[in-house]
């Protein structure tokens, strides 16, 4: 698995890193929240999370990425071992609770028992602040209301949740939307983003200047 790894001690972070490795994840280790680029935890399969970090909360920042729609499985690493502790970390999106200190061995098996949880469960109803979306029965709500979506609207709603969180480059939305009428229909992918926005709120979908579109808060 490709793992994005929080942690600021430097001794357990290397030495989880290289156990981690040599199980035969990828790793990606940073030590503060502001040496973190977005494609390192927009392809991680599952974060490893600390709390306390030198320039703020982990926990923090995964209930952040909770609410972008970020479904990437995390698992939280920390020494606070009390219930309020626990309790606080699962409710705000960590999908595993490990107090340190720990043995290297649990850490691997609760992360094989994540992803076996998220490889099984049913991703087909997501909810994006007051927007609530079914992409297999393809309905969607916004604040309890029932919205109509025509077929190419959601066909680009649906691409942008697969992904939801990373980027999805503009070329690459249209061709999976238009196909070969992309050429011709140059500004097409614009006007169903707009009709979106319209109907779902303005920040569902955000545009990265240049590159694409991604589903936003």
């Amino acid at each position: 698995m490709r793992l994005l790894l929080l942690e600021d001690d430097e001794l357990l972070g290397s030495g989880l890193r290289d156990f981690l490795v040599s199980e035969g994840h990828e790793v990606t280790w940073a030590t503060r929240l502001s040496d973190l680029l977005p494609r390192q935890y927009e392809d991680a399969e599952a974060l490893l999370v600390d709390w306390q970090l030198p320039d703020g909360s982990g926990l923090d920042w995964l209930r952040s990425l909770r609410q972008r729609g970020v479904a990437t499985p995390a698992l939280m690493l920390t020494a606070r071992d009390l219930l309020a502790d626990r309790l606080q970390g699962l409710d705000s999106g960590a999908d595993d609770y490990l107090v340190k200190p720990f043995a290297p061995e649990e850490l691997a098996a609760r992360l094989r028992a994540v992803s076996r949880r998220h490889m099984g469960a049913s991703s087909s109803q997501r909810q994006y602040g007051d927007v609530w979306l079914d992409l297999a029965a393809k309905r969607a709500r916004r604040g309890g209301l029932a919205v109509e979506l025509t077929a190419r609207e959601w066909a680009v709603l649906e691409a942008l949740a697969q992904r939801a969180g990373r980027l999805f480059p503009k070329h690459e939305l249209e061709l999976h939307v238009l196909g070969t009428d992309a050429e011709v229909q140059s500004n097409a992918l614009e006007v169903h983003i707009s009709s979106l926005r319209r109907k779902l709120g303005r920040t569902l979908i955000e545009t990265v200047r240049g590159m694409g579109y991604r589903l936003g808060a």
